[in-house]
């Protein structure tokens, strides 16, 4: 049936022919119903009653959703979930599960099911599932339109390397499932970032994005800041208010430490997950949230459930895909990127005229530190840097950091840019002078990196004020540094 209407519930038509949705389920009764509810929003209905009807009809149509039941006379929905995710991309899919049957929903939705339905079937809950699909980014289109069609909201993640671009690249198949997902990362490595994405890339995007730190919340406080409270409920409670779920009704809940939640709020949690329903404290019945929950930590959530210290049923629940987020220190050919993204951010907000210049030994320096506070720490290495610089050249010196690369790890990522040649003629110098040689290999790899390049950088130095017969000025012309830069360095150095 083909209804060119307007949709009474925000849903909308796309161009001439209102978008097509496909149900899939062998209960005449049922099919009947998502039938006559989904085409009463406006839009065309094909119906089959098994897996062969569904395929042929896919073959033929293009359809903005797929409503599938788990059970079917000729096999299970699983396989009609994992045969549109890979040759129909462009088709979210939804499943039709059992009272009870959470742990057939978790398995679809790994599968690539866009989200599920809990039978018997709640119908504003279909409406709203119909809403969701049908405003999703590129519906319709191919694979390869819906990836570009995500690169401008996934470009804020900056980085070229593989491992970032691997993220990018989940975030933005993540963005088109109702799924759970736990982001996994070390402090700084961009976890609310990526959460941020996720929303920002999906149908929810016009919808709140909430974050909530659940380390920061107190104990007694925290039922009432998740679900709200009415009026009276405790003392202090002088009116009703909504809570985090209310706030994101529609959109995405970001659950960051979520590892820090007590065990008594993770029962809550669980339920209201699993029932999309929540009661305020003080109330006496729940009223129904569509929220879509991103989890993150720093911890292994699986060896806190190991511990007792965190549920294994609220685990599965919200472990649902998992993003890992790589820390800084893996990926070194990103610190390019994001530093000059981030000195040119610092130095538009304190209104310079032109944002200053990592040297290259500076750059070098960078790529060779650990970060443990990952981006959040280049952050503040780099805003302290730009305090203590000419405004032209951001030095070694002005970071105010000597990189701990004693680690093998460290050492084999550092780049040496020097031979052995040039590394033996340092070490000669160095000697000659009466100081420590910085211990170098065979292969040109040096022991320390730090020592090693402040010996290169001494006897740079000492060779140019030897060439302007000690005239600074001249030295810091022939370095391509500044008088004052110069002046830091030789004081550092201790070179007279």
């Amino acid at each position: 049936m083909t209804m060119d209407r307007e949709i009474g519930d925000g849903v909308g038509l796309r161009g001439s022919a209102s978008p097509r949705v496909l149900v899939v389920d062998d209960e005449a009764d049922l099919r009947e119903l998502l039938d006559l509810t989904i085409a009463g929003m406006g839009l065309d209905v094909d119906c089959a009653a098994d897996l062969a009807q569904a395929r042929e009809l896919l073959a033929s149509n293009s359809y903005a959703l797929c409503l599938t039941d788990m059970r079917l006379p000729d096999g299970e929905g699983l396989e009609l979930v994992e045969l549109i995710s890979r040759d129909f991309p462009a088709t979210p899919v939804a499943v039709i599960t059992a009272y009870g049957s959470a742990e057939n929903a978790v398995a679809a939705l790994k599968a690539g099911a866009f989200d599920y339905l809990g039978k018997p079937v709640a119908l504003e809950a279909l409406r709203s599932l119909v809403r969701s699909a049908i405003q999703l980014p590129g519906s319709g289109q191919s694979a390869e339109a819906l990836e570009r069609s995500a690169t401008d909201v996934t470009a804020r993640m900056l980085g070229v390397s593989e491992a970032i671009l691997e993220v990018r690249h989940q975030i933005v198949r993540l963005a088109r499932s109702m799924a759970p997902v736990s982001i996994v990362g070390e402090s700084g490595s961009g976890k609310e970032l990526a959460a941020r994405l996720i929303h920002e890339a999906g149908p929810r995007a016009r919808e709140p994005f909430v974050g909530v730190n659940c380390g920061a919340i107190p104990e007694q406080l925290m039922e009432a800041e998740f679900f709200g409270h009415k009026k009276g409920a405790f003392t202090g409670a002088d009116r009703d208010r909504d809570g985090f779920f209310q706030a994101a009704n529609g959109g995405t809940m970001l659950l960051d430490e979520v590892a820090d939640l007590p065990l008594v709020m993770q029962v809550k949690l669980l339920r209201a997950i699993q029932e999309k329903r929540v009661r305020k404290v003080g109330a006496t019945i729940e009223e129904p949230v569509d929220v879509r929950i991103v989890s993150a930590t720093h911890q292994d959530l699986a060896q806190c459930v190991t511990a007792g210290r965190f549920r294994q049923d609220l685990y599965y629940r919200l472990n649902v895909i998992e993003l890992a987020l790589p820390p800084l220190r893996e990926r070194p050919e990103d610190i390019p990127v994001l530093a000059d993204a981030i000195i040119a951010k610092l130095a538009a907000r304190a209104s310079m005229d032109h944002a200053p210049q990592l040297s290259t030994i500076t750059l070098r320096y960078l790529q060779s530190y650990n970060f443990p506070g990952n981006v959040r720490e280049l952050e503040n290495i780099l805003e302290r840097s730009l305090a203590f610089s000419d405004g032209v050249t951001v030095n070694v010196e002005d970071l105010a950091l000597r990189p701990s690369v004693s680690d093998d790890a460290a050492s084999e990522r550092a780049e040496v840019p020097a031979t052995v040649h040039a590394a033996a003629a340092a070490a000669a110098a160095a000697g000659r002078s009466g100081r420590t040689v910085a211990k170098v290999s065979p292969d040109g790899i040096p022991e320390s990196l730090p020592d090693y390049l402040e010996q290169v950088e001494r006897q740079a130095i000492e060779r140019a004020l030897e060439k302007t017969r000690f005239n600074r000025t001249a030295a810091a012309r022939l370095l391509g540094i500044t008088f004052r830069a110069l002046r830091h360095r030789m004081q550092r150095l201790d070179i007279n």
